[in-house]
């Protein structure tokens, strides 16, 4: 069951579902206007945000922003009666999705063909059920790098950051609020062959987000990461980039040098970290 949290008096989140991966929603609310922070993967899960806000007697969002093109981040906008944004880049990724036809068999046929991956596919199918009307609906108004939104008393930075999840990802600093909204944009690529990180795009990617002075980090798919969280996970990224330039990509080497690193076995999370940028390497 989702819920609507509270972070802080200017910043609540929707929790996430796994099954039909619909992502955190955020919500950023000022002294004239209100943000709302990804559309949902549905109208019902838009709508299920928007219905959440008014039983907490919330002002409705006057805006809303996209992370990316994903269609678990954009596919309930065609719900919200509001005006929308997002980077150039994520506009341009969405228009692809405008001839799309999203029955069985069609998005089967994406699968296959490699298009679609067998992930969102089943999420999708779960999320819709049999009667599937979709309708992509491009944002309203686009930007090139960062822009800045003045909701009255606290202020949202757009910044596009790129990343191999998504080439087209922005992230959103509640800048009084000390939160940086992260979306998917530091998890690995998932539509290639083999999920993978490169090197050189991490490390942007990180020193980018270096830049924002964050305490609290909203990754979509998880949760409200601490700074020390953020930071353990953000290591761990930086130091297996570094290992495999050294160890040209080698996964056995590369895993025994972070063991000696940290003395101990190696988790799941970090083994699977070591194995993506091993699929990465070379790209």
């Amino acid at each position: 069951m989702q819920t609507l949290e509270k972070l802080s008096d200017r910043f609540l989140y929707q929790t996430p579902v796994s099954d039909t991966d619909r992502p955190i929603l955020g919500y950023v609310v000022g002294d004239s206007k209100a943000l709302m922070i990804d559309a949902g993967n549905s109208e019902a899960h838009a709508k299920y945000f928007l219905q959440e806000l008014k039983e907490q007697n919330l002002p409705e969002p006057t805006i809303v922003a996209l992370t990316h093109w994903h269609w678990d981040h954009i596919f309930g906008l065609s719900a919200l009666n509001m005006v929308s944004i997002s980077s150039q880049q994520t506009k341009v990724e969405m228009e692809k999705l405008l001839p799309f036809e999203w029955s069985d068999e069609a998005i089967d046929q994406r699968v296959h063909t490699g298009v679609e991956i067998e992930f969102c596919a089943k999420a999708i199918k779960l999320e819709f059920g049999s009667a599937r009307d979709i309708r992509v609906t491009l944002p309203d108004i686009t930007f090139e790098d960062r822009v800045e939104i003045d909701l009255g008393g606290v202020t949202c930075i757009l910044q596009y950051v790129g990343g191999d999840h998504a080439a087209d990802s922005t992230i959103v600093y509640i800048k009084e609020e000390n939160i940086l909204f992260l979306g998917d944009a530091i998890y690995p690529d998932i539509y290639s062959e083999k999920r993978n990180y490169t090197v050189q795009t991490t490390l942007q990617l990180l020193d980018t987000i270096e830049q924002f002075d964050a305490d609290t980090y909203i990754l979509s798919h998880w949760k409200p990461a601490s700074k020390e969280e953020y930071q353990q996970e953000a290591t761990l990224l930086r130091t297996i980039a570094n290992l495999t330039v050294e160890y040209d990509g080698d996964y056995n080497n590369m895993k025994e040098a972070y063991q000696k690193k940290v003395n101990r076995e190696l988790n799941e999370d970090e083994l699977e970290t070591i194995e993506y940028f091993v699929n990465g390497y070379g790209k």
